[in-house]
């Protein structure tokens, strides 16, 4: 009797177009460098979840709203992310740093880097990009 390879419940190179989309999230010049952030909501593996936009060196980068280090929002006040120089991302609950273009964790209780959203400029609008795990909230 020969052996049947297992199936593979999920396949990340052949993933439905159906949940990929572009959705608008803001104006472009909502967001300025080391500025405020402009919050949405999405539901990220099932569970609703908070998600935020900032520019920082010109360019727009989207994370989910999550301390990597405990399951938890990591703005002080709603949109303030930028440290005082607006050179980083910080968690205020627990003082982690994390670089504003790639997320990583630089000082602080670190437990991996924050969860990237995928976004782009068109026009005079910022977008960010559903995916199968990543979607918006009705």
């Amino acid at each position: 009797m020969s052996k049947q390879p297992l199936p593979q419940l999920f396949d990340a190179t052949c993933q439905s177009d159906a949940h990929v989309r572009w959705l608008h999230l803001c104006a472009c010049d909502a967001l300025v460098d080391g500025g405020l952030a402009v919050s949405f909501d999405v539901v990220y593996l099932g569970a609703p979840c908070t998600a935020f936009a900032v520019r920082f060196q010109g360019q727009v980068r989207a994370y989910l709203n999550r301390c990597t280090h405990v399951a938890m929002e990591m703005d002080w006040i709603p949109n303030r992310f930028f440290s005082s120089d607006g050179q980083w991302l910080l968690c205020a609950t627990h003082g982690a740093m994390h670089h504003p273009l790639t997320g990583a964790c630089t000082a602080g209780p670190c437990n991996g880097g924050l969860t990237l959203i995928h976004t782009r400029e068109q026009g005079d609008a910022v977008h960010w990009q559903s995916q199968y795990d990543l979607l918006p909230a009705i």
